[in-house]
């Protein structure tokens, strides 16, 4: 299910100035994809870099600025740094000495609950036998002015291992709730929001996962989904075909664009489940649980309440925006309230003042990986706010009964 660059397992390489992070860069990759310098501040921001690991996995390396560079530019750097640790699904920690930034890093791995892997930059002989408190972790020596025949397979091998599944693992949309011919309507409205000449990726991700399982995906425009069903007691649209007359067999599912969820559900009939991309997306990506406490936050929204919407792609808006337009006039509406958005996209940090918000909204996150999903969620409920998703947003507030409504 997974596609494009930053769906990718991502690994980042953390430590001190001239610890060596960027020349283990080089090292791995076999080319000079980092600059390397002996100057405190070479790197001066994240580097990126696609490769793929024998047998394995496609992944990306982030090379990150040295986090003890204290200068006025380097604070800046070292923030930057420090927020690459919501977007990765491994951390290497290189040095050659062990000291207070190393600690700070690990007390971080630790809180975030990363996994991590400590790279001693120098011969390992040098270190045989002598009790050194990082040893208590896992470890491994790469001396990389001089590394030795194997190095770089023994070093790939202990990241492999050191991954989590989650980091490669395709999540999946149906798993449990769809098999072999199961016949399963998915809903894609071709509005202006829709890329011209192709389909949305969480689209493709289920038309495909749907077939590896040998279901049947039947995909619709809203329009005509009406011909699809005939209601009891009622006729079918002549023009359209009737793939499901009454008594035939029903579709499994109904998956829908969140945005005409209400309308999809009033034509499918009640005994058939309706649900929607964005909010099979939540259960994959995200933490369902977390989205659906968060969710309860919409009903005592009040006047003046600052709302996070939180995408992970960037793109123009236009006058159809889901999370730019939609999102706000549909909660508005809802909560009779006049609420204040900000907007984040792609992988911007979320703003220091975070703890100041009623509600973050987060996107189904297609693009990115579930780590990074996870990361925001985890600095949402660490700044006590409440945090939903989407499709699960919209299916609330676009149901026809407002809030107070009797």
């Amino acid at each position: 299910m997974q596609t494009g660059r930053e769906n990718k397992p991502h690994i980042g390489i953390y430590g001190r100035c001239n610890a060596g992070k960027s020349s283990l860069l080089n090292f791995i990759t076999g080319a000079d994809t980092a600059i390397v310098s002996s100057e405190a501040g070479t790197t001066t921001d994240v580097v990126r870099k696609s490769y793929e690991i024998l047998d394995f996995a496609p992944v990306i390396w982030l090379d990150t600025a040295g986090v003890d560079d204290f200068s006025e530019l380097g604070r800046k750097r070292v923030e930057r740094t420090w927020q690459t640790l919501l977007q990765v699904d491994l951390a290497l920690l290189v040095f050659r000495s062990w000291g207070e930034p190393e600690q700070e890093l690990v007390h971080r791995f630790e809180r975030l609950a990363l996994p991590f892997l400590l790279v001693f930059n120098g011969p390992e002989e040098s270190i045989l036998g002598e009790t050194i408190p990082w040893k208590r972790w896992p470890w491994l020596a790469v001396d990389l002015f001089r590394p030795g025949v194997g190095v770089r397979d023994r070093l790939l091998a202990e990241v492999k291992r050191a991954l989590p599944e989650r980091a490669y693992r395709i999540p999946s949309m149906f798993e449990g709730r769809v098999s072999a011919d199961d016949r399963v309507v998915l809903v894609c409205p071709v509005d202006s929001e829709a890329p011209a000449g192709r389909l949305i990726l969480p689209q493709v991700q289920a038309i495909r996962e749907l077939l590896d399982r040998h279901a049947v995906p039947v995909v619709v425009q809203p329009e005509e989904l009406q011909g699809l069903f005939v209601a009891d007691g009622g006729e079918a649209d002549e023009t359209l075909p009737v793939l499901f007359p009454e008594g035939a067999f029903r579709p499994k599912l109904v998956v829908t664009d969140s945005q005409v969820f209400a309308r999809v559900r009033a034509v499918v009939p009640q005994e058939v489940e309706v649900t929607s991309f964005s909010i099979l997306l939540a259960a994959a990506k995200g933490d369902f649980e977390s989205y659906k406490k968060g969710l309860a936050k919409v009903d005592t929204l009040k006047e003046g309440d600052r709302i996070l919407i939180a995408e992970n792609c960037t793109h123009q808006v236009s006058c159809e925006d889901i999370g730019r337009v939609k999102i706000p006039r549909w909660l508005e509406t809802y909560t009779g309230c006049r609420l204040n958005f900000t907007f984040v996209s792609g992988l911007e940090p979320f703003p220091a003042d975070l703890a100041d918000y009623a509600l973050v909204v987060q996107c189904g996150g297609c693009m990115v990986t579930r780590s990074q999903i996870l990361g925001r969620i985890r600095m949402a409920v660490a700044a006590g706010v409440p945090i939903t998703n989407y499709g699960m947003l919209i299916r609330k507030v676009t149901l026809p009964v407002p809030r107070g409504a009797k």
